[in-house]
């Protein structure tokens, strides 16, 4: 399993080439992550720029995978939005869970998940939250570990196409011995 790393406020802007690109290539595929085609890797490296500040302040999460095959290049992603208020400091949203085309099928969008799951858990946050397309194959990644679908929203929003299409929203409480 390649190595997955928190990404610091240093070191984050190094990794925004990396960070589109596999962001674009999600998109590029068809993954409803809130962007519309068509949506380039300069559209992707602008998004991820404007987290540079919740990142510096700590109240935005990022893990990435590198591939020590593909000359250490960013192949997947995972963020983890903690609740800014007070009374939501138990809670976090699991967001931009993306793995590159290229290596998927490997196990890496489950170990990036159970990465942020473990943070999260050490950071005491109890309850996790995210949102995905019905029917997707995240969808069928997060049943299987475990998250607990609590709704469907019809048409929820667009796919990169400009379809819309459902939304299943998912929560995970975490134990000290929950994985």
């Amino acid at each position: 399993m390649p190595p997955i790393d928190l990404l610091s406020a240093e070191t984050f802007p190094d990794s925004v080439k990396g960070l589109a690109e596999v962001l674009a290539d999600a998109v590029g595929d068809g993954a409803s992550m809130g962007f519309l085609a068509p949506f380039d890797h300069e559209a992707a490296a602008a998004w991820w720029q404007a987290q540079a500040p919740a990142v510096a302040d700590g109240s935005l999460l990022v893990w990435v995978c590198r591939d020590p095959e593909s000359a250490g290049g960013i192949v997947g992603t995972v963020s983890l939005a903690l609740a800014r208020k007070p009374n939501g400091r138990h809670r976090a949203e699991v967001i931009k869970l993306a793995v590159h085309r290229a290596a998927r099928g490997r196990g890496l969008a489950r170990a990036l998940l159970a990465t942020a799951e473990a943070a999260a858990r050490a950071a005491g946050v109890t309850l996790l939250m995210l949102d995905t397309a019905t029917g997707s194959q995240a969808e069928r990644v997060y049943l299987a570990d475990g998250w607990t679908r609590y709704g469907i929203v019809p048409d929820y929003a667009a796919d990169p196409g400009g379809s819309l299409e459902d939304c299943s929203f998912f929560y995970k409480q975490l134990t000290e011995a929950s994985g």
